[in-house]
C-alpha cells in the first residue's frame, strides 16, 4: 500500500506555493530528459511534490487547508509540467478530485481524506476504460452487499494518477437503477482486490505517467466511501459549476508547460549548439533574422496560451467567489477555459515542433531528448477534441447559447 508521509507543511498563501512550486520544479527538472531516454518514472519526484505541502494548497480551511484560489493549483500544475509533464499530469487528478471534495462540505469521506491531503497522500484517477461505445459509458459497478457495504468490479485504463497515489477515485455505475446511477468510490491503493498494471501503457508520449490498467476484483468498500451521484444531470438546466472549466485548465496547463519547455530548450540549443545556414552570413544560428523571426513568432502563440490560460483561471476563481454561482459567470469560465484548451492544442504543438527547424537535424539526436516534449503534449492534447469546444464557442458567439454541462469536458 502506498504510504503517506507524516508532517508535510501547510502553504498559507499564494506566493508561499508559487515559490515551492518553483523550487520543486527546479529539483525535478534536472533529471527529466534522462528519466525519459531510461523509461524511469517519477516516482521520486512525487515523494518531493508530496513532502513539499503542494498537494494540500486547495483543501477547504474548514478541513484544516490554506484553502487557496483554484488557479494556484493551476499555475502550480503549468509549473510542474514545464519541468516535467509527466509529473504535472500524474497530479492533475488529485487537484480536481480535491475541487471535487470540496462540495461534500463536511460530510464523508471529505474529513477523512482532506486529513490524508494534508498530511501529503495524492489522490489518482480510475474514470475511463476500454470495450465502451463511448468514452464516458461505465461497465464497472459497485453493488451493495447483504452484509453491508459495497462491493467494487471492473477494469479501468488511462489510470493516470494511480501511481504514487494513496487514494483512487473510482467511476462506477450501479447496477438496477432506473434511471441509472453513477457513482465515484474512493478506494486506497493496495487494498486487497486493488491491482495496477500501469506498465501496460504503451504511448509514444507522456510514458512517465504509467497511464495503464487498473483491475479492481471484489474489493470491499464502506458506506462512506460511496458517493452515489444519482442520475446524470441535464446538460442544459443542471445547476452551473465550474468544476468542468478547473479541470479542463488543469489540462491547458499542461500542455501550455510543455509548450514553454520545448521553446525554452528549442532557443538554447539554436543559441549553443546549432551552425547557421551559410547563406546568413552570421556567426551563429541565433542571428539569423529567419530564426529571430520564427521564435519572435512562437513566443507570441506562448505568451497568448499564458494570458489566456490565466485568464480563465482568474474566472474560475471569481464565478466562486461570488454570493451565488451562475450560469452566467460558470459559462464565462468555461469558454475562455475552452479556448485555452483548444488553441493549446494547436499553438503548444506547433511551438514543439516548430523548434526542430529552427535547430537542424542534430536537435533529433536521442541523446537531447528534445523529441519528448512534441511526443508529450502531442498525446496530452488530444485528451478531449477541441473541434467541441469550437462548437460550444462558436455557438455562444452567434447565438448567445451557454455551453452545456457535460462533466469535466467543460
Amino acid at each position: 500500500m502506498t504510504t503517506i508521509e507524516a508532517g508535510a507543511p501547510v502553504l498559507q498563501s499564494v506566493d508561499h506555493a508559487l515559490s515551492v512550486a518553483a523550487e520543486i520544479a527546479a529539483e525535478i527538472g534536472a533529471g527529466a530528459a534522462q528519466r525519459e531516454l531510461e523509461g524511469v518514472l517519477p516516482t521520486e519526484q512525487l515523494r518531493a511534490v508530496s513532502a513539499s505541502g503542494l498537494l494540500g494548497i486547495i483543501v477547504p480551511a474548514e478541513h484544516g487547508g490554506p484553502d487557496l484560489p483554484l488557479s494556484t493549483a493551476v499555475e502550480v500544475l503549468r509549473v510542474l509540467s514545464r519541468a516535467d509533464s509527466a509529473v504535472g499530469q500524474l497530479l492533475l487528478a488529485h487537484f480536481v478530485l480535491s475541487a471535487a471534495i470540496r462540495g461534500l462540505g463536511q460530510s464523508e469521506p471529505a474529513p477523512r481524506i482532506f486529513a490524508d491531503v494534508l498530511a501529503g497522500a495524492q489522490l489518482g484517477n480510475a474514470t475511463v476504460e476500454r470495450g465502451t461505445r463511448t468514452s464516458v459509458e461505465r461497465l464497472t459497478t459497485v453493488q451493495r452487499r447483504a452484509e453491508g457495504g459495497w462491493v467494487l468490479n471492473g477494469t479501468k485504463y488511462y489510470a493516470t494518477g494511480s501511481l504514487g497515489a494513496a487514494w483512487i477515485a473510482v467511476a462506477a455505475r450501479i447496477p438496477g437503477t432506473e434511471p441509472a446511477h453513477g457513482a465515484t468510490v474512493f478506494v486506497r491503493a493496495g487494498e486487497a482486490g486493488v491491482t495496477l498494471n500501469l506498465e501496460k501503457w504503451s504511448s509514444f508520449g507522456q510514458r512517465g505517467t504509467a497511464s495503464g490498467e487498473v483491475v479492481f476484483d471484489n474489493v470491499v468498500v464502506d458506506d462512506a466511501f460511496v458517493i452515489d451521484e444519482g442520475p446524470d444531470p441535464d446538460p442544459v438546466t443542471a445547476d452551473p459549476s465550474v468544476l468542468g472549466a478547473f479541470d479542463q485548465a488543469l489540462h491547458a496547463a499542461v500542455d501550455i508547460g510543455i509548450a514553454r519547455a520545448a521553446l525554452e530548450d528549442g532557443a538554447e540549443f539554436v543559441a549553443t549548439r546549432s551552425r547557421p545556414w551559410f547563406e546568413a552570413e552570421v556567426d551563429s544560428a541565433a542571428d539569423e533574422p529567419h530564426v529571430v523571426r520564427r521564435f519572435g513568432e512562437l513566443t507570441a502563440r506562448l505568451f497568448a496560451l499564458e494570458a489566456l490560460l490565466a485568464h480563465g483561471a482568474q474566472l474560475v476563481d471569481k464565478a466562486l467567489a461570488a454570493p451565488d454561482l451562475t450560469r452566467a459567470a460558470a459559462a464565462d469560465a468555461s469558454l475562455q477555459v475552452a479556448a485555452a484548451k483548444a488553441l493549446a492544442q494547436e499553438f503548444a504543438v506547433e511551438i514543439a515542433s516548430g523548434v526542430f527547424e529552427l535547430a537542424g537535424s542534430s536537435a533529433t539526436d536521442r541523446g537531447f531528448a528534445l523529441d519528448r516534449h512534441w511526443r508529450n503534449v502531442r498525446v496530452h492534447s488530444l485528451h478531449d477534441p477541441a473541434r467541441w469546444k469550437y462548437i460550444h464557442l462558436g455557438n455562444f458567439t452567434l447565438r448567445g447559447t451557454f455551453p452545456p454541462r457535460l462533466g469535466l469536458l467543460l
